[in-house]
């Protein structure tokens, strides 16, 4: 009884995720309408906890709201519609290099945040150094590219939490994304954008589709 009373809570919290994540799909339509304050900065906290490589983070989140900017990011994104009716728009940019300054900048942080000297840090901070700082700076971007697909993860599961409608989009120009958001100047790339609101269902052929996934024995090997 103990056992089943202890545990009683995490099922919940693990059908609640699973129900959020049968309920979420990439959404073809939006409404337009906005999405509470209070649910997107949910949302930006939930990316904020993400796991990445070392805790590192290398990667910022720029929060589009202005109708004039994601009009001009639409032609950017091929014509997408959610880009402009989205509530707000998502765009994920990756660091362009990973250097000592910024490992300092983190290590600092870890040691601010746990109330402990840098100096007791010194494997930690060897060991992401002795990783990262001797990649060709290509690699470094796409590493810092690879945290971004784990925080847009943590983003998706989130959102259906909080029954935010979302779509995830790869299908953009970063090159011209870069050149108009001033990404080159923040030491930054975009990467992903994930388009958030209310779906629009009336207009939406997918918005009552059934989710199509492998079945479990197709997609676990147990070894």
């Amino acid at each position: 009884m103990n056992f089943t009373i202890h545990h009683l809570p995490f099922t919940i919290q693990i059908m609640s995720l699973i129900d959020s994540l049968s309920w979420r799909y990439a959404a073809k339509r939006m409404t337009g309408n906005k999405v509470s304050a209070d649910k997107i900065d949910s949302l930006l906290e939930a990316i904020r906890l993400s796991a990445s490589g070392f805790g590192l983070q290398p990667y910022k989140i720029l929060v589009i709201e202005n109708p004039e900017l994601k009009a001009k990011i639409q032609p950017i994104a091929y014509g997408q519609p959610q880009a402009v009716e989205s509530s707000h728009l998502l765009v994920f940019a990756a660091w362009n290099d990973i250097t000592e300054t910024q490992i300092d900048t983190f290590i600092q942080l870890v040691a601010d945040t746990r109330g402990i000297s840098t100096d007791m840090l010194g494997d930690y901070r060897g060991a992401i150094a002795g990783s990262l700082l001797g990649r060709p700076v290509e690699a470094k971007r796409n590493w810092a590219a690879r945290q971004v697909y784990l925080a847009m993860g943590t983003a998706l599961a989130a959102a259906g939490e909080l029954q935010i409608d979302s779509t995830p989009m790869e299908g953009f120009i970063p090159t011209k994304l870069d050149e108009l958001l001033g990404l080159e100047a923040m030491g930054l790339h975009s990467v992903l954008m994930l388009a958030v609101g209310e779906r629009d269902a009336a207009n939406d052929f997918m918005a009552n589709a059934k989710k199509v996934r492998y079945a479990k024995e197709d997609l676990v090997i147990n070894l």
